[in-house]
């Protein structure tokens, strides 16, 4: 690995024996607390980590003993500048921004992610947004995941940012999701009353824990139909946790599908979906279907920060959801 000392670090560490079994951005985020998961993916991606002098892939099981070798590169002064970046609105005037996020999509700059970000479309679609949130976050009340799609809401100025963040803040908001899920919950409509905080053994996560700095978070949760081992849920969230959703269907034994950091899959193809197992199909039953978390921010309700107005949003579901679950729901017209 060659890169230029003058412009980062290059760190070799050896796996340790308990890391046997881990993937390999897990583990390198667990250990490089100081990095986001997402920020070791892009310098797996980049070939900017080795595993035994061999450039892999992110998700390369370690065995344990295994020597690592990682290029840093120094950080940047962030910023966030107007880039010509497609946007699904559904709604704008003076005051605010309504929008269909695309999942892939960061919500502001952070490292790793210094371009590409929400923030840097709405800056070259607006010109301007409100400056409560700083240089990196203009106009940001609420955030969505980065692959998590759906309706949110940015102001386009001071007014309009107090207003929206008072009422995300008194839980005057009313946020629902959609949710594609393993297992059956039970009961099948219920509350999840659980605090959430940092995961202490996995830095970039979260956990239901019952210690420490965890905050109060709760989750109501509907099933809307059951399709073998898979469900479909609706959301809505009473607090904005970090990975709320994600984390509290996890905890209760239905994590999203696709879910990475939470699940038990980064992707499945047509045939997984159907019932078919893993191997047992090829051509267009070997086709990747789901590649992300299957969570979709589907309404949004508040009050204009202005008129007073009450206003309520719905996002479609994007494409590749909704191809999951018409797969899912062709299990059930097989029965």
């Amino acid at each position: 690995m060659e890169f230029n000392p003058d412009l980062g670090e290059f760190v070799e560490t050896t796996v340790a024996k308990q890391g046997a079994g881990s993937r390999l951005d897990a583990y390198l985020a667990a250990t490089f607390k100081k990095q986001s998961r997402s920020y070791i993916r892009k310098l797996i991606d980049g070939q900017m980590v080795e595993v035994d002098g061999v450039p892999t892939k992110a998700s390369k099981k370690l065995r344990g003993g295994e020597t690592l070798s990682l290029f840093i590169p120094d950080p940047v002064e962030l910023e966030a500048r107007p880039e010509q970046i497609d946007l699904d609105i559904l709604f704008e005037d003076r005051d605010l921004i309504v929008l269909n996020k695309a999942p892939g999509i960061v919500v502001h700059p952070s490292p790793g992610h210094e371009t590409g970000s929400l923030v840097n479309g709405l800056l070259y679609h607006c010109k301007d947004l409100s400056g409560i949130g700083g240089i990196l976050r203009p106009g940001i009340v609420h955030r969505l995941d980065r692959d998590t799609s759906g309706v949110m809401v940015a102001a386009k100025n001071d007014l309009a940012h107090q207003g929206l963040a008072k009422q995300f803040a008194e839980r005057i908001t009313e946020k629902t999701y959609c949710a594609l899920t393993h297992g059956c919950p039970s009961p099948e409509s219920g509350r999840i009353e659980a605090p959430i905080g940092r995961n202490p053994r996995h830095h970039v996560l979260m956990a239901v824990i019952h210690q420490g700095e965890a905050k109060e978070a709760i989750t109501d949760y509907r099933l809307l139909d059951s399709f073998g081992p898979y469900s479909y849920l609706v959301c809505r969230l009473h607090t904005g946790r970090t990975h709320q959703i994600r984390v509290h269907l996890a905890y209760i034994g239905c994590p999203i599908l696709c879910d990475d950091y939470y699940g038990r899959e980064s992707s499945l193809t047509r045939a997984e979906l159907a019932g078919h197992g893993v191997g047992q199909a090829s051509g267009e039953g070997s086709q990747t279907v789901l590649s992300r978390q299957a969570l979709h921010a589907k309404r949004l309700a508040f009050k204009h920060p202005r008129t007073g107005e009450r206003l309520e949003f719905e996002a479609p579901l994007l494409e590749d959801f909704q191809n999951a679950l018409g797969i899912l729901r062709s299990r059930n017209d097989l029965k």
